[in-house]
């Protein structure tokens, strides 16, 4: 792992936590920042790592060779301990003014963050909207505690223990290993049926809830193939993506993706299209053309038919906006899927597009409604229930 060490007295923690990860066979990369380096060495952390300290985004050896590049990538997990207001605050806006905040930009592994700072400073809408900002983009936390602090303070603020940091990393490390060998299919966004040139039929669909999934599972250690319709998300880490626009296309594309473990079919794909798109625009003039609609391929009762490349676990999702729960049961009948993953989309609700979702569960066996929840953490929550229904040994078909 990537360990990054900013300012702030609690710096001197980071030498235990070296320590305690050492003697877990964790191997250690130190990255030192200029305001760490008032409190700790870069020879102390040297000695306890056992690997070459960094301190210089300047550097004529490393960079002749990308080398920031290379650290941000070479590595399973980054983790930055303690993390100050100000690293949090450039981590969040994106900033890149020296190697440790370079690496947490150019990085492309999960991050795990251990606050440390004022209760002020903690306390601070500033600090609470990056806290979201970076929750929003996948960033785990552990801590802050509430306690005595060196400015003689008390309140939330503390770096969490060493042995606190050393457990959420350990944790990280078992669920990486959970669906090793495994093979998840997923979709993601809309698709976009075309009508002519120009205009196109489509559903509402920022894609986030399913690009979240993807991302989960690939942090689990699964082989992800991600199959999406157009969105404005970048493409997550680790994962095989395939970029489509029509139903059609995304069938082709998850069928050639078969087999898999499982199937997580999260796509918003359009319901009708046109019998025959037109090749040139529509004029405005000639008045409101008579749309020829037939029905689009049904890419969830497909691939959920038994047959050898049947998914072994497959989850639909349904989008509705009254009597969700009658319709998810009649759903998950109707096309065939193990699980089925509904929610109330309706505008007031907030979670077309939005950050949170509020989703029911539905499994042959059991009914879960879960509660309002950050979509990365609901892709988790779902990712890890994935990992048990499939079991911990490694499958033959990835």
């Amino acid at each position: 792992m990537l360990l990054i060490v900013s300012g702030g007295i609690a710096a001197y923690k980071a030498l235990e936590l070296v320590r305690l990860l050492r003697r877990a066979n964790i191997a250690v990369t130190a990255v030192l920042t200029a305001a760490g380096a008032r409190f700790v060495t870069p020879l102390s952390l040297q000695a306890l790592t056992e690997n070459r300290v960094y301190t210089d985004l300047w550097s004529l050896t490393d960079e002749s060779e990308m080398g920031h590049i290379q650290l941000s990538r070479a590595t399973d997990l980054v983790v930055v301990a303690p993390a100050s207001a100000d690293i949090m605050a450039a981590h969040a806006a994106g900033l890149a003014h020296d190697l440790a905040t370079t690496l947490l930009l150019a990085t492309d592994k999960p991050v795990l963050v251990a606050p440390a700072m004022n209760v002020r400073m903690w306390q601070h809408p500033a600090t609470a909207a990056n806290v979201a900002t970076l929750a929003t983009r996948g960033v785990r936390f552990v801590g802050p505690d509430e306690g005595e602090m060196a400015c003689h303070e008390h309140g939330p603020g503390r770096l969490a223990e060493p042995a606190a940091i050393l457990a959420a990393i350990e944790t990280f490390f078992a669920r990486s290993l959970l669906l090793a060998g495994r093979h998840v299919l997923v979709t993601a966004g809309p698709t976009q049926e075309p009508i002519d040139a120009v205009r196109v039929i489509a559903n509402r669909s920022s894609g986030r809830q399913g690009y979240a999934i993807a991302a989960a599972l690939a942090e689990l250690g699964a082989r992800v193939t991600l199959v999406s319709g157009p969105v404005f998300l970048p493409d997550p880490p680790g994962v095989v993506v395939q970029h489509v626009e029509t139903a059609a296309q995304m069938l082709a594309a998850c069928a050639h993706a078969l087999p898999a473990d499982a199937a997580v079919f999260a796509a918003a794909v359009a319901d009708w299209r046109m019998a025959a798109p037109l090749p040139a625009k529509l004029k405005k003039s000639a008045g409101p053309p008579a749309l020829d609609l037939v029905p689009t391929v049904d890419i969830l009762a497909t691939l959920c038919r038994p047959g050898p490349n049947r998914p072994g676990l497959t989850i639909g999702f349904a989008a509705e906006t009254d009597d969700v729960v009658g319709r998810a049961r009649a759903k998950r009948l109707a096309k065939g899927c193990d699980w089925l993953v509904a929610n109330d989309v309706r505008p007031e609700t907030g979670i077309m597009g939005g950050a949170r979702n509020q989703i029911h569960l539905f499994t042959q066996d059991t009914e879960e409604h879960w509660p309002d929840l950050h979509k990365q953490e609901v892709a988790r929550r779902l990712a890890q229930r994935i990992a048990a229904a499939l079991g911990m040994t490694p499958g033959s078909r990835a």
